[in-house]
């Protein structure tokens, strides 16, 4: 394997997490350079996926594939596993995420070059964190991993609506900040669990051997947990009603990743989780 193969995942991953830290350091009193920078490494994002549209293989047996597995967080194993690990992967369902995600972020970043006009630092750093969450979301093989930016998004997309939305922006940012946490505690409940009963935060193993119908209650528990997070991010009914104020009063580019790729993880979620790791078929 191409030394560039085996690390793909991680630079697609952190490229935008990079540009936001340089930004740390460049005075907020130089706008024009936030928007440069902003802009640069809105579409290096999308440069460094690019690669992947010819280095994916459609037909190949490996379920995952450009798989990064490094130690992370082993004291979570409590001495009886590996603990939470930093494994990366992609499928032809993460793929075409990961495609969508970089896409659209360089889209989003793009347009906001005359639409922004203050704290620019701050909007092109949350803007890049965002992004970095969601590639996160898409790639990340261990639970652990995926919770951490399952819950990095929901920080930037919070202040991007709350900072630079409308008039009912706070209120807007606040519904949808509550709305997405409680579904995300319920997940963390469920992710415990599984790490409780089955000693492992691998989604690889998990998705090997699911919790099948013979689990009885702890199957249908662990699989509402799950999908209570993902219905409110759809969002399902009746978990909808964040959804029509976060659009009307989120800037532009905050629409942009709203609805091209935010409401898309509950989907991801649904079949990436729910559906084969607790099928409810006997």
């Amino acid at each position: 394997m191409l030394f560039s193969d085996s690390h793909i995942l991680t630079t697609i991953l952190f490229t935008p997490l990079v540009g936001a830290i340089l930004m740390l350091f460049i005075p907020r009193e130089r706008p024009d350079l936030h928007r440069w920078m902003g802009n640069i490494f809105g579409v290096l994002g999308l440069l460094v996926s690019l690669p992947l549209l010819w280095r994916f293989d459609p037909h190949s047996d490996a379920p995952f594939q450009f798989v990064t597995n490094l130690s992370w967080i082993p004291s979570l194993g409590g001495g009886h596993g590996p603990g939470a690990q930093f494994t990366l992967g992609i499928d032809g369902l993460s793929f075409l995420m990961v495609i969508l995600t970089t896409v659209l972020g360089a889209i989003a970043i793009l347009s906001s070059w005359s639409a922004i006009k203050k704290r620019e630092k701050e909007y092109y750093i949350l803007l890049l964190l965002l992004q970095t969450g969601m590639l996160g979301v898409f790639m990340s093989l261990d639970f652990v991993l995926f919770y951490v930016f399952w819950e990095v998004m929901l920080v930037p997309m919070y202040f991007l609506i709350g900072v630079w939305g409308s008039e009912r922006r706070l209120y807007a940012a606040i519904k949808f900040f509550l709305y997405t946490l409680a579904g995300s505690v319920l997940m963390l409940l469920a992710i415990l669990a599984i790490y409780y009963y089955r000693g492992t935060f691998d989604i690889r193993e998990i998705l090997l051997h699911p919790f099948t119908a013979q689990y009885g209650w702890l199957q249908k528990w662990l699989f509402w947990g799950f999908f209570f997070a993902f219905a409110i991010k759809v969002p399902m009914f009746p978990f909808h009603t964040w959804l029509p104020d976060a659009h009307t009063e989120a800037p532009t580019a905050g629409s942009v990743i709203l609805a091209g790729v935010l409401l898309k993880m509950g989907t991801y979620g649904f079949l990436r989780f729910s559906v084969p790791m607790f099928p409810m078929r006997r």
